[in-house]
């Protein structure tokens, strides 16, 4: 079974964080075993160049935190990410399009990141907290469809972060083998382990040290 540390998403993605924030970040995420860190576009370099040779992933973002980019500006993003060191890609769903329904240009919108990944890892953020149940169950399908590898909750720059209520709601949509990401609130222990009882795979958080 997973530890907690294993489980997380160490995440430092404020646009004023600074070198030295993101060398701490690397160094805390390598010293209690946190399975990534997670960090802006700008930033993958670094933390790929400082992650060398151990077992921490780099994960960064794209079209973040609005979604409303286009698919081709996502894409070519997720590519100079792969090409910078990125192994996981978190991509912001058209959220225009999710709340038009119009789930054939949601799902075309995750296909072109995933293909512009490679061998990246896709997770794809909902925003659960701007969409109803019924809207998060059909941008779980379009994200399976497309190929992606996990759903994931919030950008923790909205209204409110990852909910139990949601994370069981996205488990139950994408069965065992697609991977469930809880971000943002998770500040504590006990919420980590009640989204991981809810069915989250993957546990993003800044207060990493807090959670263990």
């Amino acid at each position: 079974m997973s530890t907690p540390a294993s489980l997380v998403d160490h995440t430092l993605l404020s646009p004023t964080a600074t070198r030295a924030q993101i060398e701490q970040l690397c160094r805390e995420a390598e010293d209690l075993g946190f399975f990534s860190v997670c960090v802006s576009p700008t930033r993958v370099a670094l933390a790929a160049e400082r992650l060398a040779g151990t077992d921490v992933a780099v994960c960064t973002v794209v079209g973040f935190p609005s979604g409303a980019h286009l698919s081709a500006v996502k894409a070519a993003e997720t590519s100079a990410a792969v090409a910078d060191g990125a192994q996981e890609i978190d991509m912001v769903i058209d959220l225009g399009a999710a709340k038009d329904a119009d789930w054939t240009h949601v799902e075309s919108d995750i296909r072109a990141v995933v293909e512009a990944a490679g061998p990246a890892l896709v997770k794809v953020i909902l925003e659960t907290c701007l969409l109803t149940d019924d809207e998060i169950v059909r941008a779980c399908e379009a994200s399976v469809r497309a190929g992606a590898r996990f759903v994931k909750t919030s950008t923790g720059f909205s209204t409110h972060g990852a909910t139990v209520e949601h994370v069981a709601l996205m488990r139950r949509t994408v069965g065992p083998d697609v991977g469930v990401k809880a971000s943002g609130g998770i500040r504590t222990r006990e919420a980590l382990d009640a989204m991981v009882a809810a069915g989250a795979s993957r546990i993003g958080a800044s207060a990493g040290a807090a959670l263990l």
